[in-house]
């Protein structure tokens, strides 16, 4: 981890849902799951770097309904 990584805040993952407009169960369940944005685990304390939250976000763009993406399954929901 470099040093831009270090000194991101790292958000709680209601902000992380806020962000995304999703509700906290469905962070949850992607967790769970194996999908969703990456997420840091400290302890029993789940993050997420807003860098990684980006990615998930970049990664969701489609161009059209039919455009499958270049993601695979880390932003299929």
């Amino acid at each position: 981890m470099d040093h831009k990584e270090r000194s991101q805040a790292l958000m709680d993952e209601t902000r992380a849902a806020q962000l995304l407009d999703l509700r906290v169960k469905t962070l949850r369940r992607w967790r769970w799951a194996g999908k969703g944005p990456r997420f840091v685990k400290l302890g029993s304390a789940v993050r997420y770097r807003p860098s990684d939250l980006d990615e998930f976000i970049a990664a969701g763009q489609r161009t059209s309904t039919s455009d499958a993406g270049t993601d695979g399954v880390r932003a299929s929901r």
